[in-house]
């Protein structure tokens, strides 16, 4: 049985990576301070091989036990959280990052840190493949974000080359499901909340600006693929199908069954506008690819999170 740590165990990616690791056998040590997480998350799991601890990564991270894996997602990840904490997003990327391989390279084990599509920012070239350097505001009011992103993949990889340590980066492309907040500010969230109250949906800009959204189970499969391989570099993991964020406007009023219609707000500073994976590497290096089509995810995510859940009730 081999013990992973995960950092933000208790968010939302976190909690389905936990049921996952538990599920192929594994002890799982879920590490969160609760900022953006949240017990609810996780209070359905009952394994002796699931221990929970509040600990804020920014300070000391002592995990007496052996290691054999460190999952570090733990970060602010929607605009709402990481404008709202700006200081605390910055420290996650840099000091959590920093404790966080620090513990891996003590415990020697393998460590996977989840970085982000947003390191490659408003971006000029379509798809986007990891060889990409990105178009990034580093001083815009999402730079808090990107940069930390950047400097927790710049900080990994001098890890990896000086110090031996056994990493991997995993940049995350827009993810969604069963436990997305139902006010976390991103779009399928948004927009099911509003469907399912028969509210307008608010599109920002024109609506034309893309988007390309891969089901959680499809992303945690990934995530686990990576950690558990040999590659050191990082590997874009998300669905390459695009679309508008009109389109998925549109497509979530149909599946919701939902008498809403459509309203256009001031597009957001520095909101990108594009945004696909090229997964090349992964296909090749995982041999991993999504499953699940959006019309099915959105589904799935409706019949399994509740329609009180999504629309925000118990907010």
């Amino acid at each position: 049985m081999s013990t992973c740590v995960i950092t933000g165990g208790a968010g939302f990616l976190g909690s389905h990576l936990c049921e996952h690791l538990l599920g192929k056998g594994h002890r799982v040590i879920c590490v969160d301070n609760l900022e953006t997480g949240s017990l609810q998350n996780i209070e359905h799991i009952r394994d002796d091989a699931f221990d929970f601890r509040n600990i804020d990564i920014t300070e000391k991270v002592d995990i007496a036990e052996d290691v054999d894996f460190v999952y570090h997602l733990a970060s602010p990840a929607s605009p709402i959280d990481y404008l709202r904490l700006p200081l605390h997003t910055l420290k996650v990327g840099s000091h959590g990052t920093h404790h966080m391989l620090g513990l891996a390279k003590f415990k020697r084990a393998r460590f996977l840190i989840a970085s982000t599509s947003e390191v490659y920012g408003d971006p000029q070239v379509h798809p986007q493949a990891e060889d990409y350097w990105g178009h990034v505001n580093p001083i815009g009011p999402r730079g808090v974000y990107d940069e930390a992103k950047r400097y927790a993949e710049a900080l990994t990889m001098a890890y990896h080359r000086q110090q031996g340590v056994d990493t991997s980066i995993v940049r995350i492309f827009n993810t969604y499901g069963p436990r997305m907040r139902a006010h976390d500010g991103r779009a399928i969230p948004t927009f099911l909340r509003q469907a399912l109250k028969d509210q307008n949906l608010t599109v920002f800009g024109d609506g034309s600006q893309t988007r390309s959204f891969c089901y959680v189970d499809d992303l945690i499969r990934g995530i686990v693929a990576l950690a558990e391989s040999d590659v050191h570099t990082p590997v874009n993991v998300g669905n390459p199908n695009e679309f508008t964020l009109l389109e998925l406007a549109k497509t979530v009023i149909e599946v919701a069954d939902s008498r809403s219609e459509i309203i256009y707000e001031p597009l957001p500073v520095d909101d990108p506008q594009q945004r696909q994976p090229d997964i090349t590497r992964a296909r090749d290096l995982l041999g991993w690819e999504p499953q699940v089509e959006l019309r099915e995810g959105l589904q799935r995510t409706i019949e399994q999170a509740g329609v009180e859940q999504l629309a925000g009730a118990s907010d």
